[in-house]
């Protein structure tokens, strides 16, 4: 008889897990606690409006590619991929704007115009992000961090490519003009991170976009979760939604599977985690099954930001509007610091405007436009209560598009919906409502990360975005490999049918 494995939530953390996991002759079963796949990247349909809940963004698809030739299939038959162009308009509170794109003459001519004696400022910061992307990505984000002795290895390396340093004061040494530096240093919010406290690790990211390219998804990102899902049921992957997970069942230091809210055990040889790593240690375990992971040392933790994320649909369109507008307040670094730091809700906001109908028109009815507004915002721990401040906080964000880049706004809405921090903290589990898992800091990075590996409970497993390597598609895509990289090869494999899917279990 072949080893079970289960794998617990849907997000791609999990999906990517349980290919792998099926890939290598394992018995996958998947366990979602709510109503559809997905997880953070789930869809909400409204009034003829498809909406994705989480991630827009998808970058390096290669990992994607991956997942389907792992088993012998083609991605391209499940799923289309859409370049995005520009990556990002980056619209300042000035009135002025950058393209943010993957072609360096339009960068390096949009960097002219602001500011000439920033060319070669940024030249010298692209050869940088180079090189540390060639060692934090290409060398480290797929290898396992679970012993001191493989942080201790790569520490020369990184002294060496300043990771001492924030992203913002590694930009700022190469880039003088303010808006510029501004450009350059958002990213590290996509995954969660403040780019005055990340490491200069992170600058990677500008050029694994720069590499890949952005693309989105036709159909939405909930397209790649579709198709993720199919195939897993083609390789013989059952799923149970509507199972929340009530605690893990171990005996003697080993998982032997989960118990449900509803009270049913699903025994199993593993267990893979794609919740979140601090929930899963202080609800899902009693304090006797963990010794190193205790409710002390997890309530050490910084947990990333929090989001308010509004979503809505126009009677009439935009066409001026890219696909992806970061839209800067008049404060950065002081707006920064009132959420990760401070943790309070600030009167001004900088806000991220995903505007998918740009690319594929079928997710609204025609004629309508399909809009996702995200604000940055302090996880639960801020105490504030978003029962009192979700109307108004909604009311501002719409008012302020209203008057600025969505003229007409208000008059238009035909349907619209919001989450808070308390969507985050409820229906996903997160950890004081965090949206990105714990904060992306040096001293959380790496060997110092939650790791792939459970040292509390044998059997155990972790991906996503708490887990090495970190927060965003790449990466809790890339914390699948790690886990492969780690978990023994199962005693007796079941090979892969062709295609026998398992029907899914409510």
């Amino acid at each position: 008889m072949s080893q079970k494995v289960l794998v617990v939530g849907t997000g791609f953390g999990g999906l990517a897990a349980a290919i792998r996991m099926r890939a290598l002759g394992y018995d996958v079963e998947m366990i979602e606690a709510g109503s559809q796949p997905g997880g953070r990247a789930r869809v909400f349909e409204q009034d003829g409006f498809s909406f994705d809940a989480g991630p827009t963004v998808i970058t390096a698809p290669y990992l994607l590619d991956e997942l389907f030739s792992l088993v012998g299939r083609d991605a391209r038959d499940y799923f289309d991929l859409m370049p995005v162009d520009p990556f990002y308009r980056v619209a300042f509170d000035d009135g002025s704007q950058f393209d943010y794109v993957g072609d360096e003459e339009r960068l390096l001519s949009q960097i002219e115009q602001m500011n000439p004696a920033d060319v070669q400022g940024y030249q010298n910061l692209v050869k940088q992000a180079q090189e540390i992307f060639a060692i934090g990505y290409e060398e480290l984000a797929h290898v396992p961090f679970n012993r001191l002795s493989d942080m201790l290895r790569v520490v020369p390396q990184m002294i060496r490519l300043k990771s001492y340093k924030s992203v913002y004061s590694m930009v700022a040494s190469h880039i003088k003009d303010e808006r510029l530096r501004q450009v350059f240093t958002f990213q590290p919010l996509l995954v969660g991170g403040n780019p005055f406290n990340v490491s200069s690790i992170y600058l990677l990211i500008h050029w694994l976009e720069r590499k890949w390219g952005v693309h989105f998804a036709k159909g939405g990102t909930t397209a790649i979760v579709k198709a993720m899902v199919k195939l897993l049921e083609e390789i013989g992957v059952g799923f149970r939604f509507n199972s929340p997970v009530e605690r893990l069942e171990v005996s003697d230091g080993q998982v032997k599977g989960v118990r449900l809210e509803g009270g049913q055990t699903i025994m199993a040889d593993m267990v893979v985690s794609n919740a979140d790593p601090s929930t899963v240690y202080t609800k899902w375990l009693e304090p006797t099954q963990r010794r190193r992971h205790t409710d002390r040392s997890v309530a050490r933790k910084k947990q990333s930001m929090s989001l308010f994320v509004a979503y809505f649909g126009t009677k009439k369109t935009y066409p001026d509007i890219a696909h992806h507008t970061i839209i800067l307040g008049p404060r950065y670094k002081g707006l920064l610091n009132d959420i990760f730091n401070r943790k309070v809700l600030a009167d001004d906001f900088s806000l991220y405007l995903h505007a998918p109908t740009r690319s594929d028109p079928s997710l609204a009815p025609e004629g309508c436009e399909n809009f996702y507004v995200l604000s940055p915002v302090p996880n639960q721990k801020s105490g504030l209560d978003w029962s009192e401040l979700n109307e108004e906080y909604m009311d501002r964000i719409l008012t302020f598009l209203d008057q600025s880049h969505l003229p007409g706004l208000k008059e238009n809405l035909v349907t619209q919906k919001n989450v808070d921090p308390r969507y985050f903290q409820t229906e996903l589990r997160s950890y004081q409502g965090n949206a990105f898992g714990i904060e992306p800091l040096l001293q959380q990075s790496a060997y110092m990360r939650y790791h792939n590996v459970s040292e509390d409970v044998q059997g155990l497993y972790f991906v996503g975005a708490a887990t090495h390597p970190g927060a965003g598609v790449p990466g809790v895509l890339s914390s699948a490999k790690v886990l492969e990289a780690v978990v023994p090869r199962p005693i007796k494999g079941n090979p892969i049918p062709q295609a026998s899917p398992l029907k899914m279990v409510s």
